[in-house]
Parts: structure tokens; sequence; C-alpha cells
């Protein structure tokens, strides 16, 4: 069987021994390969649309112009490509700043590798993926962009409730799980059960909260106290 291509990375910070540093880490995998690296959103920008990387690391204190205001630049210079912040701001604004404009995920510095590594690979299989120290965080600028939009669109809070109120006691651990940022393989481990059946109860829960995204549903968790 032919080996998977690598994930194609381009590495955005303004600090050269941060990017030496975050290229050498991800060199140690096989399955990603740093493409490229820029210190700013302009270099960010014409690297993105000669190189067509297949995922940015992108941070938010570059000079000139933020990692959260270059996104639309960005997804327009390679619109293939999945975008993660990779960020020391524990800002809530920057956080709902970043998912408005289309990163795929939010991350911060203090990552471990292997947990950063994990990420990427999530992200590239479609999941948003959210540093557990800012689900919190996450809820707050979701109520906030929430109280912007008009009563009818959101949801009554006694359907979610209800919606909770029917999830088997296994898709709720799984919703627990979920919303502390677990991916489905670590699931998978914490429930002795296979990848596929995670899946499964992953598709299972958002139908039945009525929502597209593990993102609104770790809101939702965290919401009703379910962590």
């Amino acid at each position: 069987m032919q080996a998977p291509a690598p994930i194609r990375i381009l590495v955005v910070d303004d600090h050269t021994l941060f990017r030496r540093g975050l290229t050498a880490l991800l060199a140690r995998d096989p399955l990603l390969c740093v493409i490229g690296d820029a210190a700013d959103a302009g270099q960010a920008q014409r690297k993105a649309q000669e190189l067509q990387p297949d995922l940015i690391l992108l941070d938010n204190h570059l000079p000139g112009v933020n990692g959260v205001d270059a996104l639309p630049a960005l997804r327009e210079a390679a619109p293939k490509a999945r975008i993660l912040m990779l960020t020391v701001s524990e800002d809530e604004t920057d956080l709902a700043a970043a998912l408005r404009g289309g990163a795929a995920g939010y991350l911060l510095k203090t990552i471990e590798g292997d947990a950063l590594t994990a990420a990427i690979q999530r992200a590239m299989q479609g999941d948003s993926v959210i540093a557990p120290e800012m689900m919190s965080k996450l809820v707050s600028a979701y109520r906030g962009a929430a109280a912007g939009t008009p009563a009818a669109s959101a949801p009554a809070p006694s359907a979610i409730e209800a919606a909770i109120a029917g999830l088997s006691p296994r898709e709720l651990d799984i919703l627990r799980s979920i919303a502390r940022g677990a991916s489905n393989k670590e699931i998978a481990r914490e429930h002795g059960i296979v990848e596929t059946t995670v899946k499964i109860h992953v598709q299972h829960i958002l139908r039945k909260l009525d929502v597209s995204s593990r993102v609104h549903a770790a809101v939702i968790a965290t919401e009703h106290g379910l962590l």
C-alpha cells in the first residue's frame, strides 16, 4: 500500500528561532512537511499563493497586520488550505475573530509537540481544533455572538435541554470528551471502543443536538454543565 502524501505546511511567525524550532519539531513526523515559512502577513500571502500548502500555522502577533486580520487574504491566496492559529494570545476576542475569519482551529504555543501533530491531523480531517484552555472563552465568545442575533433564530433552551436528555449515557460521555477537546482516537481509547464507532456516536450527537460542528456541541456541553 502506498504511503499517504505528507501534509504540506506553511509556518507563519515573526520570530526566526520559533519558526526554526517548529520546523524541526514537525520534521520528526514523516506525515508532516514544512514547505516554507514567513515572518509577516504580506510574506505569508505571497508564499501561500506560490506554494499552495495544505495547512498554514499562523501566529496572531505579526508586525503590521495581525494574523486574524490576515485570514481573508490567506484564504483567498490558498483556498484549499486549512489555517490553524498558533499563538500566545488567550484573548476571547482574538479567538472569536479567528473562528469568524475561517480559521480551522485556535491553539496556544504552550501545546506539546505530540498534541500539535494530532491537532494538525484532525484539522486536515475537517475537525475544528480548539485549545482545551480556550473552551470556556469559546463559550463567552459564542454567547457574545448569539447576543447579536435575533431571538427567533436562537435555539430555545428547552429544546436544547430536551436534546441533551435524548442522548444515551454513552453519547453523553462522548460529548463530555468532545468538550474537553479529545480527538476521536483519544475518545476510542478512553472508552475502549473502535474509532469507527466513535465517529458514528459523534454523528448521532450532532444530529440530536441539531448542530453541524464539534465546536458548537462542545459549547452546548459547557454551557449546560456537562463537564
